[in-house]
């Protein structure tokens, strides 16, 4: 008997395997199973070439003007967006059109962290990961959603993330996780606040002309690339990041729930931030900032 081995009582308990969920559907059909992490990966290794170039700009085409006529849709603050090198886009989340929306807004290809329940069916997981997007799973420390990302930022292009890790509502904005603050240390991207407001409305409400859209850009916050960052630091940092997501949803007339992280004052003084933690750039709101409603030109 090998004496390094651990007694019977101190073993971890070896848990059943999980079937593939088939549970019913809201319409009283079975749910396809999720993919597994084979799969998975296969959809992190297209995204790894690149966005489809027709179907992205194509789709682009086709929801900005829309979107600019039937939502509306202001964007302020488009200027804060760096016309170059690897960016972090963190977002609030409220609505299925939250990516289409923000991806308008960018002249630039984005790719999204979405949940892998998104991509069970054969034909939306195609056209998803054509634009850009890869699974993650919610559930677990997905490490390969993670090195897509880090990939996808290391070759000098943009990622979307969700820091609430799935939509919000009814309300107003959850509490974030920390990757997004994992990643920002990570990879030293600079992290660019977006907030959404509006979407919320589009399938609560039938109008002829539905709530005005308004997507807010804030200014890029930059931090210190830590090759392994603890929890703690990541924490930290997405301390300092989402405040300025709730900022700007106050600012555009929504409140913040009680599952915020809420706007602490000391975060907005760079003196009072961990040790080497204080952005390059200020958190406080810009004043008079640069609001665009004509389409890009693509």
């Amino acid at each position: 008997m090998d004496r390094d081995a651990p007694a019977p009582e101190d073993r971890p308990e070896r848990l059943p395997a999980l079937a593939p969920s088939t549970s019913p559907a809201a319409d009283g059909r079975a749910e396809r199973p999720d993919l597994d992490r084979d799969q998975r990966l296969a959809l992190h290794a297209r995204v790894g070439k690149g966005v489809n170039p027709l179907v992205y700009w194509s789709v682009r085409a086709l929801f900005q003007p829309f979107f600019h006529v039937y939502f509306r849709l202001s964007r302020i603050g488009r200027e804060h967006i760096p016309t170059d090198g690897p960016v972090i886009f963190a977002a609030n989340h409220r609505s299925f059109l939250d990516p289409f929306v923000i991806g308008a807004m960018s002249r630039r290809p984005l790719y999204f962290v979405a949940k892998k329940e998104l991509f069970r069916k054969p034909l939306q997981r195609w056209f998803l990961n054509s634009l850009g997007a890869f699974p993650i799973d919610r559930g677990n420390a997905d490490g390969d959603a993670m090195s897509t990302a880090r990939a996808v930022l290391e070759r000098g292009d943009c990622v979307v993330i969700f820091p609430e890790g799935t939509r919000t509502r009814p309300g107003g904005i959850g509490r974030p996780k920390r990757g997004v603050g994992r990643l920002a240390l990570e990879t030293g991207a600079p992290v660019v606040p977006v907030t959404v407001h509006g979407t919320s409305h589009i399938r609560t409400t039938w109008r002829i002309r539905p709530h005005k859209v308004t997507v807010r850009v804030g200014r890029p916050l930059t931090f210190p690339q830590v090759e392994d960052p603890t929890a703690e630091l990541a924490t930290a940092v997405t301390s300092r990041i989402w405040p300025c997501v709730e900022l700007g949803w106050n600012s555009l007339g929504g409140h913040t729930t009680e599952r915020g992280i809420g706007v602490d004052p000391a975060l907005l003084r760079p003196e009072l931030a961990p040790d080497g933690l204080a952005p390059a750039r200020t958190l406080a709101p810009t004043t008079g900032d640069h609001v665009d409603r004509e389409a890009d030109a693509v």
